[in-house]
């Protein structure tokens, strides 16, 4: 029996999805100039019409790419989020376009600009806090949202060496604890650790076992008595 089709919402929501990925590696990889629609198309196996149709132009695309999707309640978790943040690294520390580099230069000196990036800003805010664990989500959010913002500054605008001359990787691996922080999970928990687990207590260990003891053998007999 054949696979029922998918509903068209959904076809659309993996079609831009993918033009998404493919927007994200190729302006990490080309910068904003060089790459184009037909580019992203190519990529992507669409028709460039379409990928017109769903972001009407490039601009918007590259404001697409760089954001954190929606989280709808309970989809993504505080790890997911993360990794998705330190993801956007490869684009906003590659080339960026003008209109972007443009507002952060003029968002603390003139108030239009301000308002253009307080939205963009409250946008991913309101996002972020959605997947954000505890009464201070939004607080939280706006801290991960500054933090990448911050790091987007000193490359793009005060080109700071130590930022520069490491490689994206480095700088992932160091904000990851930090973020996770502020995601609400412990920075030193590996992702697929139980939270109530001692970080050096082996998986398979009863929390009541000496970390010396035969996991055969009870947690109160003596480990040399005979059963």
């Amino acid at each position: 029996m054949s696979e029922r089709p998918l509903p068209r919402a959904e076809r659309r929501r993996r079609t831009e999805g993918r033009i998404l990925d493919a927007a994200r590696s190729l302006f990490a990889e080309v910068g904003y100039e060089r790459a184009t629609i037909r580019g992203v198309a190519r990529a992507a196996e669409v028709d460039p019409a379409l990928v017109m149709q769903y972001f009407g132009s490039k601009q918007e695309l590259f404001q697409r790419a760089v954001r954190v999707t929606p989280v709808a309640a309970g989809e993504r978790d505080a790890e997911g989020v993360v990794e998705e943040l330190l993801g956007t690294l490869s684009v906003k520390m590659g080339e960026l376009p003008q209109s972007s580099l443009a507002m952060m230069r003029s968002m603390l000196t003139h108030p239009e600009a301000a308002v253009s990036a307080r939205e963009v800003l409250g946008g991913q805010i309101d996002r972020l806090a959605a997947a954000t664990p505890g009464a201070d989500a939004r607080l939280r959010a706006a801290l991960m949202t500054l933090v990448m913002l911050g790091v987007t500054v000193g490359h793009q605008l005060l080109e700071l060496d130590e930022l520069r001359d490491v490689p994206r990787e480095e700088i992932a691996r160091l904000l990851r604890p930090a973020l996770r922080a502020l995601a609400g999970q412990d920075p030193g928990q590996d992702p697929g650790q139980d939270p109530g687990q001692d970080p050096g207590q082996d998986p398979g260990q009863d929390p009541g076992q000496d970390p010396g003891q035969d996991p055969g053998q009870g947690s109160g007999q003596d480990a040399g008595q005979d059963g």
